[in-house]
């Protein structure tokens, strides 16, 4: 039997089962306030957005792999491509555009083109520390790390707080060779 090919976002987005966009919108505003309630400091709320991204990437690499068949990418910049074009189809139903490549291959800027996260939302003058969509960076964060990519994620630039775009920097640090559980008998 041939191998699968790699499928394109839009045909994932087609067969992925989807939850209602303003439920999901609002429920995670709700998410957002509660944390703003609770932990009272925003950057603390910023660190707990990027963490449960984070959780939610280390697991969400798997039902990525699983539906995209998208096989292992070359290199870094391949990998922020199919992020871009796949991986923000797949989940959020958006694409991104990948630019601002830095002279090494080791950092670029990811341009989303529409963010549902944001929906219905005002920043407070109270919150404009605010990260408001920071769980997205902690998402990629976490799944690049479950496939050998230690990265940082920051927000550039953020339309809740005056700018032009939504803009995430993605920045390789290091590429971790892959470990074994057990080394074979020879």
């Amino acid at each position: 039997m041939a191998p699968l090919a790699p499928r394109s976002g839009d045909a994932i987005f087609a067969n992925v089962e989807r939850v209602n966009a303003e439920l999901f919108t609002l429920t995670y505003g709700a998410m957002v306030r509660q944390l703003l309630t609770d932990l009272e400091e925003v950057e603390e709320v910023n660190k707990q957005l990027d963490q449960m991204g984070y959780n939610i990437g280390i697991r969400l690499i798997d039902e990525f792999l699983a539906k995209s068949n998208v096989s292992r990418c070359v290199d870094f910049k391949e990998s922020a491509d199919v992020i871009a074009k796949v991986g923000f189809k797949m989940f959020l139903g958006i694409t991104a555009t990948v630019t601002n490549w830095d002279a090494d291959g080791t950092s670029c800027s990811l341009i989303l083109e529409d963010n549902p996260l944001v929906d219905f939302v005002e920043l407070p003058d109270t919150c404009q520390g605010l990260y408001y969509c920071n769980v997205l960076s902690g998402v990629i964060r976490g799944a690049l790390e479950m496939v050998s990519m230690k990265t940082e994620v920051t927000w550039v630039r953020d339309m809740l707080r005056g700018d032009d775009a939504y803009e995430l920097r993605v920045k390789l640090l290091k590429q971790v060779p892959e470990e074994y559980p057990y080394k074979d008998d020879e």
